[in-house]
């Protein structure tokens, strides 16, 4: 086996000194495996009547993680995103221009596929914020994983545009707060959305410490995602899918193509844009997903952390349209997380 470089010593020394033990809702946080971090806030934010990215898609999935089996989660609110987080990934004119749409009455439309009532901004806020507080635990060694539960999502959100239900973009806000605050220079980016994460994508093409690998159908909302489509340093890893593929293809596009990957490229920390819209029965994507397909990849993820960064995983909610099948899949997915 080749050598570690000095770099990648210093990286994981600098990160293990940065290790300290905080309490988490009054235990101490180094006992937790798994923290769930989420907050009211995210309930409060709404596109419009009817919209298919609503509240009500959240509240099943809290009402599943409330549940016996998961009375070991650690939970934390999520905190605001501080401006100077946001600016690591989008320019400095989106995150005024947030602030600046945010109506007092009714909704406000930033573009064709969002729109923002009152409590958005602060739920989007919520949602970046949590997942770079998901990351402070992490890093800190007070859980070995987490899961944010939050929404609005944010995966399509590029360095200047709301798009696709997505403000901010929680995954790159985390993955740069994780390099900026603790010297995580090298974080993986894996996406199971049934949409390909098109702003995850933009932001960190240019970006060799940066690996973002997707599974996705296409052709579908937002079109980017071709298996051609490979970074500016060949970091970006794209598996697409087509409509009618279930889990057989799935597994077989992790085996082949997004795993290798993942485990040569040794992240620092692994985060997860965890959709679930790629549910056998979720109205907004063709693909043919069930629970144990999103345990499974959950499962085969956790396996390179655990060889490559010490068990380090953000997951953060996406979509997923049709609640209970979301809830049951989320559930799934987060009860993998707590065996690590």
């Amino acid at each position: 086996m080749m050598k570690e470089s000095c770099a990648a010593v210093t990286r994981r020394a600098a990160m293990a000194g940065a290790a300290a033990s905080l309490a988490l809702g009054g235990a101490r946080a180094e006992t937790a495996k798994t923290l769930l971090v989420t907050h009211a806030a995210a309930l409060a934010h709404e596109m419009g009547p009817a919209h298919v990215e609503r509240p009500e898609r959240l509240r099943p999935v809290l009402r599943a993680l409330d549940d016996s089996r998961f009375a070991s989660l650690a939970r934390l609110d999520a905190p605001l995103a501080s401006t100077e987080a946001l600016l690591r990934a989008h320019a400095p004119e989106h995150v005024s221009r947030l602030v600046r749409a945010a109506p007092r009455d009714g909704y406000a439309r930033l573009g064709p596929d969002v729109s923002m009532n009152g409590a958005t901004h602060e739920a989007a806020l919520r949602a970046a914020g949590g997942a770079c507080a998901a990351v402070d635990a992490l890093m800190r060694g007070e859980a070995k994983n987490a899961f944010v539960a939050m929404r609005p999502p944010g995966h399509h959100a590029t360095r200047s545009e709301a798009m696709g239900f997505c403000f901010l973009n929680n995954a790159a806000v985390a993955a740069l707060h994780a390099r900026a605050a603790y010297g995580a220079s090298r974080v993986a980016v894996v996406d199971f959305d049934v949409h390909h994460g098109n702003g995850v994508q933009e932001i960190f093409w240019n970006d060799k410490d940066a690996l973002y690998a997707s599974t996705h159908q296409m052709p579908l909302y937002p079109g980017t995602g071709a298996a051609n489509e490979t970074g500016a340093h060949d970091n970006i890893v794209n598996a697409p899918l087509v409509k009618g593929d279930g889990g057989a293809q799935f597994r077989e596009a992790l085996a082949s193509r997004i795993l290798p990957r993942l485990d040569a490229f040794a992240p620092d920390l692994i985060i997860f844009c965890a959709g679930f819209d790629a549910h056998l029965h979720d109205p907004l994507g063709g693909l043919r997903f069930l629970e144990e397909d999103f345990r499974d990849v959950t499962l085969r993820v956790m396996e390179v952390a655990a060889r490559r960064c010490g068990g380090r995983i953000v997951s953060l909610l996406e979509g997923g349209y049709r609640p209970d099948d979301l809830a049951r899949s989320v559930a799934a997915h987060v009860g993998a997380l707590m065996e690590a």
